[in-house]
């Protein structure tokens, strides 16, 4: 049994491909989700923002009596949830995302998942950012408003090239990225994450904004397939692998999953703040259900 690494991707037209997601995306925001996304994304949604002038039509509730004595004129209080949504995706592009043992590559199936979020930005009229890091360095783009800008960032991401085969693992400018969107804003990073400690900035970037964290598994991942020999490419080392399938191998499989559970959690303690998504299973569905789940508990 063997599984093959498609290098480059076969996302021919990303324009094409997105424009097909799209009414999938549209869809679901006006006949499912019904409001999930936009509560789901503004988690801290009453947080005290600022004081600003009362204008006619604004909540009379909002008063700030105190502020409104001392000038002389009514002022209200701003919260955070009447600001627009921001959201940054941060997309992990490492070697080992071009692992596949089906038809599609984890890679193929993450680019997707990122293409839907970024739609599902456009569709609520919300700003989206980018932050693309590969080895050989890193491509920002800022928020942007809009259905043509956004669609042309996520084009561009779709239609990258994939990393060369073993090349070292990326590393992400958490720093940069803590100046790169307002504070509140949503980030979602997708990638492999691979068994590793915390990043260092990874605090101050959980503090900045609302962390989430998306992952595609393939189904090697979740369990090896039955067999006596099993042959996969590793593009991470770079070269083809030979496992006898032994109970010491199996074993160590089940090391290797327990160790980037552990890690995963740590990253994200919050099971709705991470979502988990098989390299079989429709990207948009996994998605609904996942904002259906953050709304629920509100």
């Amino acid at each position: 049994m063997s599984s093959v690494v498609n290098t480059p991707d076969s996302v021919a037209s990303p324009l094409a491909l997105l424009r097909r997601l799209e009414w999938r995306v549209r869809h679901a925001v006006e006949n499912v989700l019904s409001g999930e996304y936009r509560s789901a994304f503004r988690g801290r949604g009453m947080e005290f923002d600022q004081v600003v002038r009362y204008t006619f039509g604004d909540d009379v509730r909002d008063i700030d009596w105190n502020v409104t004595a001392r000038l002389g004129e009514p002022y209200r209080k701003k919260f955070v949830e009447e600001r627009e949504v921001t959201v940054m995706i941060v997309f992990e592009d490492t070697p080992g995302l071009q692992f596949g043992s089906g038809a599609q590559s984890k890679r193929e199936a993450l680019l997707e998942l990122a293409g839907l979020v970024m739609l599902l930005g456009a569709v609520n009229r919300d700003r989206v950012g980018l932050l693309h890091v590969k080895p050989d360095g890193y491509t920002l783009r800022e928020p942007v408003r809009g259905r043509g800008p956004i669609l042309h960032a996520a084009a561009s991401l779709l239609g990258s090239p994939a990393p060369a085969l073993g090349a070292p693992s990326p590393a992400i400018p958490w720093r940069l990225l803590s100046r790169a969107a307002p504070k509140h804003s949503v980030l979602v990073w997708l990638g492999d994450f691979a068994p590793r400690p915390e990043p260092d900035g990874w605090a101050v970037v959980r503090r900045r904004y609302q962390p989430m964290g998306f992952r595609v598994d393939d189904p090697w991942e979740r369990a090896l397939p039955a067999g006596d020999v099993l042959t996969a490419y590793d593009p991470v080392a770079g070269r083809l692998v030979t496992l006898e399938n032994s109970a010491a191998e199996r074993a160590a499989h089940a090391r290797w999953r327990d160790e980037r559970e552990t890690a995963w959690r740590a990253l994200f303690p919050d099971r709705l703040t991470r979502l988990v998504v098989g390299a079989d299973e429709d990207r948009l569905d996994a998605l609904v259900r996942f904002f259906q789940a953050r709304q629920a508990r509100r």
